[in-house]
């Protein structure tokens, strides 16, 4: 060898261990993320998440997590690849070498090695995702809204990520050659990173500072919302979690420094606990990546059982199998052709209610937004025609569920469903107006009905119902039915054949989405000469116009103001119905899970690779495998155990937090009770996974440092 080239390629060669473990965290993590961004900015994906709905946020703070996991990651990485080089490193400067030959030929590594690595995961990125994405379809469901697409635009992200590893390895990189103390770069690699003593109140008041810190990211921004009128910044909330961060950090210094155990069982751990302390900090780091990443992971993967459960609860606890409703000016099945269809499919209705309903406007309070110094602002103004409700006479409420109802003139009572939930439904207006003869009348809100087939309707007085209903075109004018059937689990054929005959029936004209209100319609175009939820408007504001070809969508399905709600229709197509929220989340909660496994994996290995010599002087010293192996088990538990445990509880006790005050009164109803019970089924299966890679990972380290 007459070269300095032909040396270092040497080494190159005798260390490939070390260069294909950097190449494949940087290839694994810009796979992640091109995977995740391929799929959250996938039209298939946009089209059903709607701009600025919650499931979108999810979406986005998990990859926040998932981007902060993986850039820690593979710092962590490069970090470690240049510790184990800066021994050649020195050794070549001490030789005679110039510091120009060696950046140049580590530059030439690290370009290879980031480069390459970027490159591949970013091409195999949506080949991945569209390969799970197929497999889901396969395994699932597979409908035509399930056809996946992706957006060229997303490979931004993907590629300022893949910017992002390819610099900061770089600088550090030339961070590592400028030192000039030769015999400091040799002794670089043997180099420890020690946390030093923390006292033992850290564990206590880094859980009591967690929970602070969840506590005031959720509620503040709600206190700034409902209290102060402010639309607070993302920065301005995210301040907010500081202290949970905090908190975990301190959670995990106490874990890796003290551990849980008493001080009397200190000294029976003295090794495992010694040795995590000299690598404290990588230690911690990765630990608190983890903890994040799992928090991020359980946060997808329970959608799927707290949507799952709760709607099944909610299809069984329906008061009526079979609901819908429809304009007057609409020519859809009523009772005698409703029969006749339930005849071909040998339907048997036991019972069958049709009532009159008609759309009157109500008064309420205008929420006004405004732009202003401190951001976006909110102001409530009294409008005595601010939108509109479905009203039911009490006779025809009567009809409808067999309940009597007095009502005395001038008195109304809101129908809610049978938990109480008051979400999107005020149940509170004080004056009704004929929007088309401009009679108005003065009412008295009562305490709401529940009735969980016709949430958000009005019932009324029959006169006051028969005098303001007077004028009122076909348009204003609606007819609910209801009606049950025998043997409801089998007649999915009948139901399905209903519904497609109501929407082919359907005329353009109702082909609205939900939320969809004329009165408001009238008042946005007067002041603003449009409104948003027009079918010629919707797509530009996010929304998925009603397309009747599109049935059996989730935005159709969701969205349509018209929807009937049949039983056995509803709980048979869920899937179906939200197969795209389903996969997504699912999708999510994988590629969260993949990052803890390897990230958990590498850091195990690694700490095997750095205490080999160690345990070698204490087999040489006398101690017995079993000693060694227990001293092993100790430290790979905690990298493994903490975070996951860390993260279960964190991101559990947040879901409660949630749903205890996402409604008007602070409580958990039965059906979130069953979901988070769901959910703690998905906790067992994915902690036995988790566990299975924790046994695999203990034998790999053990057979590494024998």
């Amino acid at each position: 060898m007459r070269h300095f080239s032909d040396v270092y390629a040497h080494l190159r060669r005798q260390n490939r261990s070390q260069y294909a473990l950097l190449a494949g965290c940087c290839f694994f993590s810009v796979l992640l993320i091109t995977a995740y961004v391929c799929m959250m900015r996938a039209p298939t994906v946009l089209n059903v998440l709607p701009e600025g709905g919650d499931s979108r946020k999810q979406v986005m703070m998990i990859f926040v997590l998932a981007v902060i996991g993986c850039a820690v990651f593979t710092t962590y990485a490069s970090g470690l690849f240049l510790r184990q080089k800066s021994r050649e490193t020195g050794i070549f400067l001490a030789l005679g070498a110039s510091k120009a030959q060696v950046r140049r030929e580590l530059f030439r590594d690290l370009s290879a090695i980031s480069v390459g690595s970027c490159a591949a995961g970013a091409i195999l990125g949506s080949p991945m995702a569209w390969l799970l994405w197929q497999i889901f379809r396969l395994c699932v469901v597979d409908t035509e809204e399930m056809r996946l697409t992706f957006d060229l635009s997303s490979y931004g992200l993907s590629l300022l990520f893949s910017l992002f590893v390819i610099v900061m390895m770089f600088l550090l990189g030339s961070r590592s050659v400028k030192r000039t103390n030769i015999i400091d770069i040799v002794q670089e690699s043997h180099k420890s990173e020690p946390i030093h003593a923390v006292p033992r109140w850290y564990g206590p008041v880094g859980i009591g500072l967690l929970a602070l810190g969840c506590v005031l990211g959720y509620m503040v921004p709600t206190f700034f919302v409902l209290v102060l009128h402010w639309y607070s910044p993302g920065w301005v909330d995210a301040i907010f979690y500081i202290p949970a961060l905090a908190g975990l950090y301190m959670i995990l210094l106490h874990t890796v420094v003290n551990g849980w155990n008493s001080r009397k069982k200190l000294y029976k751990d003295l090794i495992a606990t010694s040795q995590m302390r000299f690598q404290g900090r990588q230690t911690v780091r990765n630990m608190l990546v983890m903890t994040l990443l799992i928090a991020g992971a359980y946060f997808g993967s329970f959608y799927v059982p707290m949507m799952g459960t709760g709607s099944m609860i909610g299809y069984d606890a329906r008061p009526v199998d079979y609901a819908y409703r429809f304009r007057a000016d609409q020519d859809i099945p009523q009772e005698q052709e409703v029969c006749a269809l339930a005849e071909d499919y040998s339907v048997t209705i036991t019972d069958f209610a049709a009532a009159p309903m008609v759309r009157l406007a109500v008064d309420g309070d205008n929420h006004i937004e405004e732009d202003g110094p401190m951001g976006v602002t909110w102001r409530k103004e009294y409008e005595e025609v601010m939108s509109s409700e479905l009203f039911l006479s009490a006779s025809g409420y009567e009809a409808l569920t067999g309940q009597r109802v007095d009502l005395a003139l001038g008195e109304i009572r809101g129908i809610i469903d049978t938990e109480g939930s008051k979400l999107g439904f005020a149940s509170d207006a004080h004056i009704l107006t004929n929007y088309i003869t401009k009679d108005a009348l003065p009412v008295t809100p009562l305490e709401p009905l529940r009735y969980d087939s016709l949430f958000g309707r009005y019932v009324m007085n029959d006169a006051d119902f028969a005098a303001l209903s007077a004028g009122l075109p076909d348009a204003w004018r609606e007819t609910q039915i209801c009606f049950n059937v025998e043997n409801c689990a089998e007649t999915y054929e009948f139901a399905n054949a209903l519904f497609n005959e109501i929407v082919d029936r359907s005329a353009i004209e109702v082909a609205q989405y939900n939320g969809w209100d004329p009165v408001i319609r009238d008042r946005r175009i007067a002041e603003e000469g449009a409104y948003f939820l027009d079918r010629e408007n919707c797509e530009e504001n996010g929304f998925t116009a009603i397309d009747y070809d599109q049935r059996d969508s989730s935005a159709f399905r969701l969205g349509w103001q018209y929807m009937p709600t049949f039983r056995i229709l509803d709980k048979l197509d869920f899937v179906k119905t939200m197969a795209v929220f389903l996969i997504l989340f699912i999708f999510i909660a994988i590629v969260c899970f993949a990052a803890v496994i390897v990230i958990a994996f590498t850091r195990c290995m690694t700490i095997a690779l750095t205490n080999r010599k160690v345990y070698d002087d204490l087999r040489h010293l006398g101690a017995s495998d079993a000693y060694l192996r227990r001293s092993v088990r100790g430290q790979v538990k905690r990298v493994f155990l903490t975070p996951i445990l860390t993260g279960t509880a964190l991101i559990y006790a947040f879901y409660v937090l949630m749903l205890t005050f996402n409604g008007g009164t602070p409580e958990i109803t039965p059906s979130e009770l069953a979901g988070l019970l769901s959910s703690t089924l998905v906790v067992a299966a994915v902690s036995a996974l988790l566990y299975g890679v924790y046994r695999l990972t203990l034998k790999k380290v053990w057979e590494e440092i024998r």
